[in-house]
């Protein structure tokens, strides 16, 4: 089985529909520079209707302690996702399982983070854009990817509709993320093109 997390949720009928499609995690970005930046507010009242058994994950961006600290007494998030340039150190200190994403631009990058964030529940294979964390559309050489990764990873970076087969067919990732590619615009999610995704995934099982 191969996991899907759908990231940048805004708004309840898409969280819903990614759902109903098989998401096993949805992503909300608690980064105020990022088109899919969501309130506190709003993500509360979407997760109040998720279905059991949907992981959800909480995405910062270089946040303070402070700032996440505050947001883990409101949400009940799963999963702490750091997408930006934070320490181990720091990303083990909230008492939570964590996602760090590596930008990737060589090999060394994800052999350095395999090192660097053992204690990670797992590494995201992202592509390095200057100054953009996430959500840029980008792919990165998927063909520098070690043959033997020691830790769970997350395949992202430029996953389409219709090329998101061939990526898990090439790199035997068990898991990936998408965003912006299943878009009609920036933090809305297009129905048809969700659903094209995980047709993608699931015609590479």
């Amino acid at each position: 089985m191969i996991r899907i997390k759908i990231c940048g949720i805004t708004n309840e009928q898409d969280a819903l529909l990614a759902c109903q499609l098989g998401a096993d995690a949805l992503g909300f970005v608690f980064y105020e520079r990022s088109p899919r930046f969501i309130s506190v507010q709003k993500a509360q009242a979407i997760m109040a209707k998720l279905p059991p058994f949907v992981s959800v994950v909480g995405l910062f961006v270089n946040a303070s302690k402070p700032f996440i600290d505050e947001i883990l007494k409101q949400l009940p998030l799963d999963i702490v996702q750091f997408h930006g340039d934070e320490s181990a150190l720091f990303c083990q200190s909230f008492d939570r399982p964590y996602i760090k994403a590596v930008r990737v631009q060589t090999r060394e990058d994800i052999l350095m983070a395999q090192h660097d964030f053992a204690t990670a529940r797992a590494l995201l294979f992202d592509a390095h854009v200057k100054d953009t964390y996430g959500g840029t559309g980008q792919r990165f050489d998927w063909g520098i990817l070690p043959e033997q990764i020691n830790m769970p990873w997350v395949l992202s970076g430029g996953l389409t509709p219709d090329n998101v087969g061939e990526a898990v067919t090439l790199t035997h990732a068990l898991a990936v993320d998408v965003s912006s590619s299943v878009e009609s615009e920036k933090g809305v999610k297009c129905p048809q093109k969700l659903a094209a995704f995980f047709e993608g995934v699931h015609r590479a099982r």
